[in-house]
């Protein structure tokens, strides 16, 4: 618990009752920012591609505003170093991205107000929402291991990371009812900024609760900041890059159809918003329920058996939607896709975090997010020129259905090569960053969750 005192270098140590007491502080509050993170998770960025459809935009430019600018998140990582040795405090950093994302809901209530946003402005909201949102990764990362002790981490990050699911589900529920309640007294537009500004709250809320939190000083130096392109030569050829490469080709072939879900359940199947927002729950909760399941079935049979169990799984689930547009059919392809989508991300987190020491975990984790967002934003580029020159007819949408579902097949070819990679845990915490229509929810591994301990 030494970590926690305020600076590491005073000669006596900060009496035993002072040190409880900062560690339940730092404790509670996190609990607290992860609460208010959820809910702005659920209650606004979720409702982002339908609120661009509600003002005008079509349903190619719903899909790219919550895709492609997740690549100047990613990107913003890159300074991510720099920027917490200019300020000299991760905590300042993680604060000011905080911040400046819940800043981006202002022009959105603006434009819930006046009913129309440019299509530029659109893109330009949603960048600056991912850059404050992606970029205080590796630095809130780094920091959040410096607050936990090791014996509690496991408890404390599983708790953490149920309470967040449960405020996104209720946000995302919440806001789904109120948008329907909204249509029908034809005041939509006004729920949307009541949305965004509740939204802006919580996230405010959030960086005063991260603000409150202590700091250790002088900052930890037992992370090895590694360049991305001698990380890239460093990876290639060893079982994480070939996993890490696996996981990238999938990424590509899910964003082909993945934003355009929404637009899709919205536009074609004019579902109401509790439609959907059920609909979109189903996925969500089955993958919270699968997660024990999961983590039992890899500390059994080992987490290289569960990657290929929902390596398979996902294969079908989005040509599934070009079968039939039966709500009870939907149903039970997002159960399905809970269950697959537990099973695949918790064994990557598993298998490709694990294996990488401690103090190299931070670098990968940014070159893997920069890497998952650029094929991301890859993807959806892709499938939304594909919808534009179809003219987003109903027979576009269930042909990307079917390239997706085709491509994931083929990427399977890649995870046969990946080898035998032996892992201790069965758990990962995670910070949710996003939630996805279709379960593919876009989460950040805690890495203070995994062992420090190693295997090769």
């Amino acid at each position: 618990m030494n970590g926690l005192t305020s600076d590491d270098s005073r000669p006596e140590p900060q009496p035993r009752g002072q040190r409880v007491r900062q560690l339940t502080h730092n404790l509670q509050v996190s609990q607290a920012d992860a609460a208010a993170f959820g809910v702005m998770v659920g209650l606004g960025e979720t409702y982002l591609p339908l609120f661009v459809l509600t003002v005008g935009l079509s349903g190619v430019m719903a899909g790219l505003v919550v895709s492609v600018p997740v690549l100047l998140g990613g990107l913003l990582q890159m300074v991510s170093p720099w920027a917490v040795g200019l300020l000299k405090s991760h905590k300042r950093w993680v604060v000011f991205c905080s911040m400046l994302q819940a800043a981006s809901f202002v022009p959105l209530i603006g434009a819930a107000v006046i009913g129309y946003i440019p299509p530029w402005a659109a893109l330009v909201v949603a960048s600056v929402f991912w850059a404050g949102g992606l970029g205080t990764g590796p630095a809130w990362n780094v920091w959040i291991g410096t607050l936990v002790p090791r014996s509690i981490r496991a408890h404390f990050f599983a708790k953490r990371t149920r309470l967040q699911q449960l405020t996104v589900l209720a946000g995302f529920l919440g806001g789904g009812f109120a948008l329907e309640y909204g249509k029908e007294q034809g005041c939509v537009l006004t729920v949307y900024g009541v949305l965004f500004a509740i939204a802006c709250v919580c996230r405010v809320m959030s960086a005063f609760f991260l603000a409150a939190q202590h700091e250790p000083k002088p900052l930890p130096l037992d992370h090895r900041r590694v360049p991305v392109l001698e990380q890239l030569r460093s990876y290639r050829h060893s079982a994480g890059g070939r996993l890490l490469f696996y996981i990238i080709v999938v990424q590509f072939g899910v964003w082909i159809t993945g934003p355009y879900f929404a637009p899709y359940m919205r536009e074609k199947l004019q579902f109401s918003y509790v439609d959907y927002a059920v609909l979109i729950a189903f996925s969500f909760v089955f993958k919270i329920m699968a997660l024990p399941l999961c983590g039992r079935f890899a500390k059994r049979w080992g987490a290289r058996r569960l990657l290929t169990l929902g390596g398979i799984g996902i294969v079908p689930l989005s040509g599934m939607w070009s079968i039939s547009d039966n709500y009870a059919w939907l149903c039970l392809t997002q159960v399905t896709a809970g269950v697959c989508w537990a099973a695949y991300e918790l064994a990557f987190f598993l298998l490709f975090f694990e294996s990488i020491p401690a103090d190299e975990r931070v670098g990968v984790l940014t070159l893997f997010n920069l890497l998952n967002s650029a094929a991301l934003a890859a993807g959806a580029l892709v499938g939304g020129v594909i919808l534009h020159l179809a003219h987003e007819a109903p027979w576009a949408y269930h042909s990307l259905f079917v390239v997706s579902s085709t491509w994931r097949a083929i990427g399977l070819i890649f995870l046969w090569r990946v080898p035998h990679i032996e892992v201790t845990g069965d758990a990962v915490g995670v910070q949710i960053e996003e939630l996805r229509p279709t379960g593919e929810t876009l989460d950040g591994p805690i890495l203070s969750s995994l062992p420090d301990e190693t295997r090769r």
